[in-house]
């Protein structure tokens, strides 16, 4: 199969589970923060510039930097709700009947942003170097 092929396939992937993800993040915020009260719906114009990039600018440089830029925000998102004090993912989530869904949704952005992210890279590079795509 083709890059090109391969990193679209991804990174769709990787917006949809983003939208499933931040679809959860509402329900599970604690009462008082911004997810609570729906901020996450800012990030439906980023996630339309990501689409974007994937499907309108595919195997362009500005596509591959989008498609890099959102892979990274993909890998990014288990990191920032596993780690510090301000962890989502803890006894309030899992005590919740959606924490299942929640927590695979992390696991499928991890994967699906860390090759998207390969890929991405690897596009940019061939670029740059002038190889065939």
């Amino acid at each position: 199969m083709k890059n090109n092929v391969m990193l679209t396939v991804a990174s769709l992937l990787s917006i949809l589970f983003m939208t499933f993800h931040l679809t959860s993040d509402t329900p599970l915020a604690r009462v008082g923060t911004p997810e609570a009260g729906g901020s996450t719906l800012v990030l439906v114009p980023v996630l339309v510039v990501w689409l974007c990039g994937t499907l309108l600018l595919a195997e362009r440089r500005s596509g591959y930097i989008i498609m890099l830029v959102g892979s990274l925000m993909a890998l990014g998102m288990p990191v920032l709700h596993t780690m510090g004090s301000g962890s989502i993912v803890g006894r309030e989530a899992a005590s919740s009947s959606g924490a299942f869904l929640f927590v695979w949704t992390l696991h499928a952005l991890g994967v699906t942003g860390m090759f998207s992210l390969i890929l991405s890279a690897r596009g940019l590079w061939s670029l740059q170097s002038g190889q065939p795509r």
